[in-house]
């Protein structure tokens, strides 16, 4: 939608540009007329809901009122023929106006309007945000000293009546808290309250409920990079980077659910109330996928993990008479769904560091493993829908498969397994290839 208004746009300038030009005259109380009917338009677009309502349209609605009332004061005054006509004007104006279209034309384009994926449960859902600050832990990314604080975002159903399973997510590398939205969305309106960690200076941008904002740490950018091109750094130096990672990771996802519990104890909150602490799962896409699996080696109250397209780097030892690593040769025997796109199943086979993925491993014989044929990393994250350009900057192209069918069959595999596992709702039985 948005380049095809944008080319009605343009267009609209160069014929009017043209017309003006072959006619040696400024039309100016035609363009006026056009831009008011233009902004009226738009108004009832935007109040039919053909145009959803979002950041991605204030640029242009601002500009379009902006036109509307300079267009109506110059009826009202009649300024219509002030000054003489100038070719000279009327190209540099059209110019102009292209430019000032292209401009706010841009977060349309680079954030697309989309059909949000379905939504199948019963419950109408709500969210809210919070910060938890770990008086335990000081800060690392700053030289500040001042406490690690965590910010966390929960989708739950709205007007419960009952208990839910807590599910906990951890994003990717310079992912954010909403990087899968529908998944959350689609959990919590089935029954779970689900809640997804910020994990500060991994994460893209994240800011607390106090206004402080955090960027993604240039070091931490650094070592990620160099640590995902080979023979920048030894095998025995990766290896310690991603204990460093994964021990920010853990301690965060830790922290928040020690922190709940906590608070499903004495705080009155009702979305505290609700949460069966019984039943947790844990969940990730990515680094947050690895870290989801190691946490789980470290707590024995989680009843179920998702990983989506990571390395079990839990499982990784690291061999010094091979410079190498190889697999962990301890039982995983917490239920366990594995989904992964051609970018990490073409690495299966050939990667040492998805060694422990390999689905013939017996350690994890009672694992679920499903790979989504065409889908790339980003395609099991909402990211593709929300701005297809950035996901295909990001992975290198376009994947193959639909992005709509991709993060829907993907969230309903994420609720089935949990359904399964947690609720002890159906049976669990995905298919090997989607």
């Amino acid at each position: 939608m948005g380049i095809l208004l944008l080319l009605m746009a343009l267009i609209f300038e160069i014929v009017f540009a043209i017309y003006c030009m072959t006619n040696k005259q400024k039309h100016k109380k035609i363009k006026n007329w056009i831009r008011i009917a233009v902004f009226i338009v738009f108004v009832i677009l935007t109040a039919s809901s053909v145009i959803v309502w979002s950041f991605r349209w204030v640029m242009l609605a601002i500009l379009l009122f902006l036109l509307a009332v300079n267009g109506t004061v110059s009826l009202i005054l009649k300024k219509t023929n002030i000054k003489p006509y100038k070719t000279s004007n009327i190209v540099w104006k059209s110019i102009m106006m292209i430019l000032i279209f292209v401009f706010v034309f841009s977060p349309i384009i680079i954030f697309p309007q989309h059909p949000s994926p379905k939504v199948t449960g019963e419950y109408e859902v709500a969210t809210t945000t919070d910060t938890y600050v770990d008086k335990n832990r000081i800060e690392e990314f700053t030289n500040k000293g001042d406490n690690r604080f965590v910010n966390v975002e929960f989708w739950y159903p709205k007007n419960a009546d009952g208990t839910y399973p807590l599910l906990v997510f951890s994003h990717g590398a310079y992912g954010i808290k909403t990087s899968n939205r529908s998944t959350y969305t689609e959990l919590a309106s089935h029954g779970y309250v689900v809640v997804s960690i910020d994990h500060p200076y991994h994460s893209f941008y994240t800011r607390t409920e106090d206004g402080t904002v955090a960027m993604i740490s240039p070091d931490f950018r650094d070592e990620f990079e160099k640590n995902m091109n080979k023979g920048v750094y030894s095998n025995e130096e990766r290896y310690n980077i991603i204990q460093k990672w994964m021990k920010l990771r853990t301690d965060d996802m830790n922290f928040v659910i020690d922190t709940i519990l906590k608070k499903s104890k004495n705080d009155k909150n009702p979305l505290y109330q609700h949460i069966n602490t019984e039943k947790i799962g844990v969940f990730g896409h990515s680094m947050g996928g690895a870290a989801s699996v190691w946490l789980d080696r470290e707590r024995n109250d989680i009843s179920a993990v998702v990983n989506i397209d990571a390395p079990f780097f839990s499982e990784l030892v690291y061999k010094k008479e091979m410079d190498d690593f190889v697999a962990s040769s301890k039982d995983f025997t917490t239920p366990l769904l594995n989904i992964y796109s051609d970018d990490v199943w073409g690495q299966l086979e050939n990667n040492s560091i998805y060694i422990a993925n390999k689905p013939n491993n017996e350690h994890f014989k009672d694992a679920y493993t499903t790979h989504f044929k065409g889908a790339k990393h980003l395609s099991l994250t909402d990211l593709p829908l929300f701005s297809p350009i950035l996901a295909n900057i990001l992975q290198g192209g376009k994947a193959d498969i639909d992005q709509s069918y991709c993060i829907e069959t993907e969230n309903e595999l994420i609720l089935k397994f949990f359904d399964f596992e947690l609720k002890g709702i159906g049976h669990f039985t995905p298919e090997e290839t989607y």
